[in-house]
């Protein structure tokens, strides 16, 4: 069985990339594309891990890790964040919401599926 990802991503072109690639690396996925109704895709698909983007359109990827972190059912699933937000207090910050690993953009394909691998 496919370890199975959740992509938490507003733009097109990074999220088919991210599914593109983690589907090229025998990976099950499921885009997201606003974090409105993200906690119950979660829910219903429960991942072995969540790739968050940290700026979405209506909520936060801030909160949004948060709430995952304080929901019993989700909150074991390593979080990693992937964001243009690049200065160290932006990483403490995601940090302390409760991402488990935190990458910049933009990314490197082989640095990105080496975290991706290293948190499964």
């Amino acid at each position: 069985m496919a370890s199975r990802i959740l992509i938490v991503e507003d733009n097109e072109l990074n999220l088919k990339l991210f599914c593109d690639l983690l589907r090229a690396h025998h990976f099950e996925v499921e885009p997201v594309r606003d974090g409105r109704g993200m906690i119950k895709r979660a829910h219903d698909f429960m991942p072995d891990l969540i790739i968050m983007d940290i700026q979405l359109p209506h909520v936060s990827g801030l909160e949004l890790i948060s709430q995952i972190r304080k929901t019993e059912e989700l909150c074991h699933i390593p979080i990693m964040a992937v964001t243009a937000y690049a200065a160290p207090e932006d990483e403490q910050k995601i940090r302390q919401a409760g991402a488990t690993s935190y990458i910049a953009k933009p990314i490197s394909v082989i640095r990105f599926l080496e975290a991706v691998k290293a948190l499964m």
